[in-house]
């Protein structure tokens, strides 16, 4: 069982900053997909970036287009903690951000992951992110 706990969110005003990170347990394996998805109440989830940490292709990543250029995920192995750098936020980036992972086994995962067209297995409580203008 993986356990995820996302901390780092918070309020900003419109062109700020945040990262969001989440620390990862439980793992049985390292070839896992990492990735951050958002959800407004009563929205569709979106998904926003996704990382591959194996051996073989680790560190390739996927954004959703909606956040390309300006936000950066990342990964720390030895921390086992999967970060999301966000900058000039805007107030359509605020939701409740959920960190999520799946034992994908590979990079082909990354954007069907983002898009939704596939699911994570296993995902945080989540934390806020409020953006005001």
């Amino acid at each position: 069982q993986v356990e995820l706990v996302e901390s780092g969110g918070g309020a900003v005003q419109t062109g700020g900053s945040l990262r969001l990170s989440c620390e990862a347990s439980g793992y049985a394996g390292r070839s896992h997909c990492m990735g951050w998805f958002r959800q407004v109440p009563g929205n569709e989830r979106e998904g926003v970036a996704a990382i591959y940490t194996g051996d073989t292709g680790g560190g390739s990543t996927y954004y959703a287009d909606s956040v390309k250029g300006r936000f950066t995920i990342s990964h720390d192995n030895a921390k086992n903690t999967v970060y999301l750098q966000m900058n000039s936020l805007k107030t359509e980036d605020a939701a409740v951000y959920y960190c999520a992972a799946d034992p994908c086994g590979g990079t082909w995962a990354l954007g069907p992951l983002v898009k939704r067209e596939y699911e994570y297995e296993f995902r945080g409580q989540g934390t806020q992110v409020t953006v005001s203008s």
